[in-house]
């Protein structure tokens, strides 16, 4: 029979950058060790920060994805939305190319990610933001 479990976690507070969370996500969702088989979904609730998975070894590749990404949607007084200051709809932008949700297979009670795979949260404010998830599995509990 099939199983759900929904929690609501906030990560630490950041500013911008690329960020890996694996083990942050990890520590806040343990019920994923009670799935034999199942997804993990998470899906970031805001529109100016971005989830996503990429490389987890090399800290260079999240400095250059900040970089890229602040390269592809600069800062500029060309926006009509700025209310809360030049990186506000930038982050807007950012947030649509990268994504809110991930959706992640659960294989044996553990997550089934790549072997250079982790879980990223890129922050597209310079402000340090409390970003929240809510982090849903479904999938065959262990016997």
């Amino acid at each position: 029979m099939s199983s759900w479990d929904q929690t609501k976690f906030s990560l630490t507070s950041r500013s911008r950058g690329s960020y890996l969370i694996t083990n942050e996500v990890l520590s806040k969702v343990p019920q994923i060790k009670e799935y034999e088989i199942g997804q993990l979904h998470l899906f970031l609730q805001h529109s100016s920060a971005g989830i996503t998975l990429n490389e987890n070894c090399d800290p260079d590749v999240r400095e250059d994805m900040t970089s890229s990404l602040n390269r592809i949607v600069p800062e500029g007084d060309f926006y009509i939305h700025a209310d809360e200051g030049p990186d506000d709809m930038p982050g807007h932008v950012k947030s649509t190319l990268v994504g809110t949700s991930l959706t992640i297979p659960i294989t044996n009670g553990h997550l089934a990610l790549g072997t250079w795979q982790g879980i990223w949260l890129c922050e597209f404010r310079d402000y340090m933001h409390t970003r929240k998830i809510v982090a849903t599995i479904n999938g065959l509990k262990r016997k």
